[in-house]
């Protein structure tokens, strides 16, 4: 008697599995892109508040250069997120 299908084994690749090519840039995200994710916004934040922060008591203008500080944190932030995430789509 002939079966038609194949005997399961190291030679018969499966079906259903996602395949790669050796050339693939997809990589699935570790413990340390997170961690480097979450380190990259704060370091965001915190250079461009503190950055805020000693040029309005260089200037005298009390929390204006702070907000300005956090809002372009804010945006380096999203920026630094999308190009760090766009790696693993």
């Amino acid at each position: 008697m002939d079966d038609p299908t194949p005997e399961t084994g190291a030679d018969v690749p499966d079906q259903d599995s996602p395949r790669f090519e050796p050339g693939d840039r997809r990589l699935s995200p570790g413990a340390t892109a997170f961690l480097g994710l979450g380190l990259s916004i704060g370091l965001c934040f915190a250079v461009m508040a503190g950055a805020g922060v000693l040029l309005d008591a260089w200037l005298h203008s009390s929390p204006l250069c702070l907000l300005v500080g956090l809002a372009l944190g804010a945006v380096l932030a999203v920026l630094m997120a999308v190009s760090t995430i766009r790696k693993y789509l």
